[in-house]
């Protein structure tokens, strides 16, 4: 089995176990998807398997599960909560948080060993919070349902705050774990 894929010049991109990695923690956040309370933005385990991926993976490894996540969804796939998939998913109210993953994921990747670790789950939470409750005022006023900012942030944010808080504390705990044995 080739240990390792060649870009077009030549060089060393990823390793099989990376591929493998970048896999299972993609499937990580599809299965966490399912974990569903229902509300304007379902309470989901989501948000865990997406620190777990990046605390686990590193930034560019767990972006890229969180992206290989997202394509999977826009093609059908019923990988997000309420066993959904599709473009229109995404293009939904509560598609920005989605996106936010991914905007997480990279903001992970640039301060990733120039902030501790807890303050960096932090800013990467911020970062989806606000692009979420961005793109849900903005479906909402485009679908004739106008939303103010601050009522999308009461009743899209706040509710989240500290089950998020709990589910990086696990993030943290699981992920310390786990990778000790990958070592």
């Amino acid at each position: 089995m080739q240990e390792i894929i060649k870009n077009y010049k030549g060089e060393n991109m990823l390793k099989t176990k990376d591929m493998i990695h970048i896999s299972l923690m993609a499937a990580l956040i599809a299965v966490c998807s399912w974990i569903c309370l229902p509300a304007s933005v379902p309470f989901t385990m989501q948000t865990f398997a997406v620190f777990c991926a990046l605390l686990i993976l590193g930034g560019k490894h767990g972006t890229l599960s969180i992206a290989m996540y997202l394509l999977i969804g826009l093609v059908g796939l019923p990988v997000f909560s309420g066993f959904r998939g599709g473009p229109g998913v995404l293009a939904g109210p509560t598609g920005g948080y989605l996106f936010g993953f991914l905007i997480c994921g990279v903001i992970f990747r640039i301060l990733e060993g120039r902030i501790h670790k807890y303050l960096l789950l932090a800013v990467s939470c911020f970062t989806y919070y606000l692009f979420g409750t961005v793109w849900f005022v903005y479906v909402s006023a485009g679908s004739g349902n106008p939303v103010s900012f601050a009522a999308a942030l009461i009743n899209c944010v706040v509710p989240f705050i500290v089950p998020d808080v709990a589910k990086a504390a696990l993030a943290v705990i699981v992920s310390g774990k786990v990778k000790d044995k990958m070592m």
